[in-house]
């Protein structure tokens, strides 16, 4: 297609990441080009369809990554405009202010990052209000402080979860509203209100929203984004190399694959990559060149390392009533998030999940064998199902890590037993207290149709920190803006820069990352 023109910004992605950043640079009247490898998402009734979501994978990536021992494994991936935002579940939680300091853990150390809690906690609150997080902050004892409370109430209980939460505070615990991103307008009974965008569906996590209500990156930044004529998207549109000029300290071209056979290059002032930690790490491993042998920017050799997924449980409990709940991701707990009277490290946190439904019952019927009453069928288990996720730190190390082979195939290198003890405590104090809070003591399931069918390697639905930032070069790929520390217009604003993890969904932390770099951009841009 020959060349391009120039463009003042080119964005790669347009997730939490990209498509958060080009919607903080659209106003300015610079010349952005966004691209996505993807395309919209087909809106259509298996948007909302367990069986075509969960079982048959359907919106998933057609392709096939290698564990290390060479193995193929189906990645938990979508490529659409909006990213995984499209999928994902809304849980907009900020880190705690103690995940930016250094964390001992079981097994290692969480490293501190580069920056503090108070340098994020105003992008934090302009994050909370763009995404239409619903919220109220000073429920949860242990967050850390904040400039301005939430833009939206909290998301109502339904009855079965308002009596679980009031169960939780009986037992000496601290539940409280978990901040969701939703255009939820509710009436007093906390219903859905007649102008409501959000109807308070059971569809709302894993699932892409049909009626447009789930705050995904699409919705709320790459379309209003759109709206300026100083902003182009080019979707299909898969970058696989990026080089720099003759000092290798600039990357000058942006080569792409248009519709999968057809090459663009393309130029810009600056380049911003947030292709999703994975694929980011990929293309700049991709993109090594006779200055940058190792990958560009990997002279420190970390790009593609530290890669962390979160430890996660999906589990189902089994209610003694009926769960009529529809909208039942509404409530969370961290008084565990750090530690315990019986545990000197942190174990995590829990969150409900959206509501299970026969149709997912039945896809996890074959893991379940013997697990539950005979005389319970799964239909009547579906109505009896209060679902949780619970969420412990993965430690960022070295050898976890992202590696092309001689033939572009991604291999993806993982051990799966990395600080799990204190999500295995986590689960037992949910295990312990069941009895308490309604539920059959001894029906707590795996859920695994949540987060992957096959091996848990492919449950990469939080995937972080393959290109740290850091104050040293030598042991981190990006400076403290998501600048690469050896060249000088690249910029990556995906998780990809996390040093840590946390136990929390990082997606608001990506946001208010990519609204902070992007107003050192506009200062940079002038």
């Amino acid at each position: 297609m020959g060349d391009a023109p120039h463009y003042d910004v080119i964005i790669i992605g347009t997730g939490a990441g990209g498509g958060t950043l080009a919607h903080r640079l659209a106003p300015s009247g610079k010349r952005v080009l966004v691209l996505e490898r993807g395309d919209y998402l087909p809106r259509e009734r298996d948007n909302w369809d367990s069986t075509a979501v969960f079982v048959r994978g359907q919106y998933r990536a057609p392709e096939f990554w290698l564990d290390k021992h060479g193995r193929e494994f189906p990645p938990e991936v979508n490529y659409y405009v909006g990213g995984n935002t499209k999928f994902y579940g809304a849980a907009l939680f900020r880190l705690r202010p103690e995940d930016f300091g250094e964390l001992r853990h079981h097994d290692g150390v969480s490293p501190a990052w580069p920056i503090r809690y108070e340098d994020l906690e105003p992008y934090y609150t302009q994050a909370e209000h763009l995404y239409l997080v619903h919220g109220r902050h000073g429920e949860d004892p242990w967050e850390g402080p904040v400039s301005d409370q939430y833009a939206y109430p909290p998301v109502e209980h339904e009855p079965r979860i308002q009596q679980l939460s009031d169960d939780l505070e009986k037992q000496g615990l601290h539940p409280f509203h978990l901040p969701i991103g939703v255009d939820l307008t509710q009436d007093g009974d906390g219903r859905a209100a007649h102008s409501s965008v959000c109807i308070r569906c059971d569809r709302v996590d894993g699932f892409p929203c049909l009626v447009r209500a789930k705050s995904d990156a699409q919705v709320i930044c790459v379309e209003p984004a759109l709206r300026y004529p100083n902003v182009e998207m080019v979707t299909n549109a898969r970058v696989t190399k990026l080089e720099t000029d003759g000092t290798g300290r600039s990357v000058n071209t942006v080569v792409a694959r248009i519709a999968g056979d057809e090459e663009t290059r393309y130029s810009a002032d600056v380049v911003v990559v947030a292709c999703g930690a994975v694929n980011s790490a990929v293309l700049l491993l991709a993109s090594a060149n006779d200055h940058h042998p190792r990958g560009l920017a990997n002279g420190s050799d970390v790009v593609g390392r530290h890669y962390m997924r979160h430890n996660n449980l999906a589990l189902m409990a089994v209610s003694k009533e009926p769960n009529d709940t529809k909208f039942q991701k509404t409530l969370a707990l961290h008084d565990w998030y750090l530690g315990a009277d019986d545990w000197d490290y942190p174990l995590g946190g829990i969150q409900m999940l959206g509501k299970s439904d026969a149709d997912q019952i039945h896809g996890e019927a074959p893991r379940w064998a013997g697990a539950v009453a005979p005389d319970m069928p799964f239909e009547v288990l579906a109505h009896h199902a209060v679902d949780f996720w619970l969420c412990g730190e993965d430690l960022p190390l070295p050898d976890n890590r992202v590696t092309l082979d001689g033939d572009g195939r991604i291999h993806l290198a993982l051990d799966e037993s990395n600080n799990i003890a204190g999500l295995k405590r986590l689960r037992h104090k949910l295990q312990h207290m069941l009895g308490h809070l309604g539920m059959h003591e001894h029906h707590l399931l795996p859920h695994s149709i949540y987060l992957h069918k096959g091996m848990p390697i492919g449950a990469t639905a939080h995937q972080a920190g393959t290109v740290r930032f850091g104050d040293d070069p030598a042991s981190s790929a990006l400076d403290i803006n998501c600048k690469a520390h050896e060249v000088d217009n690249l910029y990556v604003v995906d998780t990809s820069f996390f040093p840590s993890i946390g136990a929390v969904n990082p997606s608001l932390t990506a946001i208010a990352n990519a609204l902070r770099v992007g107003d050192h951009l506009l200062e940079r841009l002038g």
